[in-house]
């Protein structure tokens, strides 16, 4: 292992270095610019030998990328926030051919108003766009995840977005470890697409005009792939571990043995949050964390199974919905627990919207009001000035 301090742009511009992906075609938008930023040096420098494309934005930018690895060739970029939204035309049409593209996702808030700091706005808003979707808790896990990300996107055949918390993950300096240059191409391997559109000799469409007759069956089978997705998520979080010494699942279980108060969470706030569960439990209170790592395909059964012992939990969302039944992870953690017989209590809590902090005391907060759930409402705003 080659230890490094770096920054989660950094780490992420390291993996996609190691990669050596055919094309990056890629517009710049903070805090992502830096990703490719520091990738377009590595290839002045000749690190790689990577097809750069510089495009006018991001809808160039994916619209680009989607011809490229139709073509056969392994394919990345980055971006965030309204630049994923510019995106958002060309990422169902990208999972509906069936194209293992790798995205570099950096967490922020959609405007408006406008802002530059973290939430997941961005891509949780593009959730059913038949994307995986992984959440990295620090820059190891983005380095990481993003190495995975190809041999999962590739052994699937669907995109992949690995995402970072803005300013919180992407910004901060921290010690990493890197595989060796080898070492991380022998994991992610060599790719051969099996139908090429460049193939003469075996002529094949992609982006048909498809109506009526054959749609919905395609939406279907792309429905179906999602699904089955958990499996090679899995095997290369277990390969990675059983090689490398840290083994990647959907979610991750954190005290949850005897927990009977949790939180759930994504990203950078699961680190926060283990804090607070050592200090309470030096203190004998029983609680936990439930991480989810994998978002798209949602592990339903896991996250049940995880929380069937729990008495309250509360589920912390970093992006909200309008009017929704509760915001998007708490409706699909409570969807997930729904049919179970043995079920906690569960309420929701937004926070840290436009990059709003979320500290060690709004922690214990919400831990401790899970001690009287009963009185607490539905849905909650942690840190919000009413």
């Amino acid at each position: 292992m080659v230890v490094a301090a770096k920054t989660g742009n950094e780490a992420m511009a390291e993996a996609m270095r190691q990669i050596n992906p055919d094309v990056v075609a890629a517009y710049p938008i903070t805090p992502a610019t830096e990703v490719v930023m520091i990738f377009a040096q590595f290839l002045a420098d000749g690190l790689v030998d990577t097809e750069y494309i510089p495009v006018e934005s991001e809808h160039s930018a994916m619209s680009a990328c989607l011809g490229a690895a139709a073509a056969g060739a392994r394919v990345m970029t980055s971006t965030s926030s309204q630049g994923l939204a510019l995106m958002y035309e060309i990422l169902p049409i990208v999972s509906a051919l069936r194209l293992p593209i790798v995205v570099c996702e950096v967490n922020r808030a959609l405007s408006g108003p406008i802002n530059i700091h973290c939430d997941h706005s961005d891509t949780i808003a593009a959730r059913d766009f038949g994307w995986v979707q992984i959440y990295a808790e620090n820059s190891q896990e983005a380095y990481d995840g993003t190495l995975q990300a190809v041999k999962i996107a590739e052994k699937t055949s669907l995109p992949v977005m690995v995402s970072t918390d803005g300013f919180i993950i992407s910004h901060c300096m921290e010690k990493i470890e890197m595989l060796p240059d080898d070492e991380a191409k022998k994991f992610i391997g060599e790719y051969k697409m099996e139908k090429s559109v460049l193939d003469i000799k075996n002529p094949t469409t992609r982006g048909a005009l498809d109506l009526q007759d054959y749609y919905f069956e395609h939406r279907y089978q792309t429905s179906e792939a999602i699904l089955n997705a958990k499996n090679p998520i899995l095997e290369a979080g277990e390969e990675f571990g059983n090689k490398y010494g840290r083994k990647y699942g959907l979610i991750e279980e954190y005290k949850m043995e005897d927990a009977e108060r949790v939180i759930v969470a994504l990203g950078s706030t699961c680190g926060t949050t283990r804090d607070v569960v050592d200090e309470l439990r030096g203190k004998g209170e029983k609680v936990g964390l439930l991480k989810i790592r994998v978002f798209r395909p949602f592990p339903a059964q896991e996250i049940a199974t995880a929380l069937s012992n729990a008495k309250s939990v509360a589920v912390l969302d970093r992006s909200d919905s309008y009017s929704g039944q509760g915001s998007p992870v708490y409706v699909e953690v409570l969807s997930a627990l729904f049919k179970n017989d043995k079920k906690p209590k569960i309420v929701n809590y937004v926070y840290g919207l436009g990059g709003r902090d979320i500290n060690l005391e709004d922690i214990k907060s919400v831990f401790e009001n899970l001690k009287k759930v009963d009185q607490l409402e539905e849905k909650n705003y942690l840190g919000v000035r009413m």
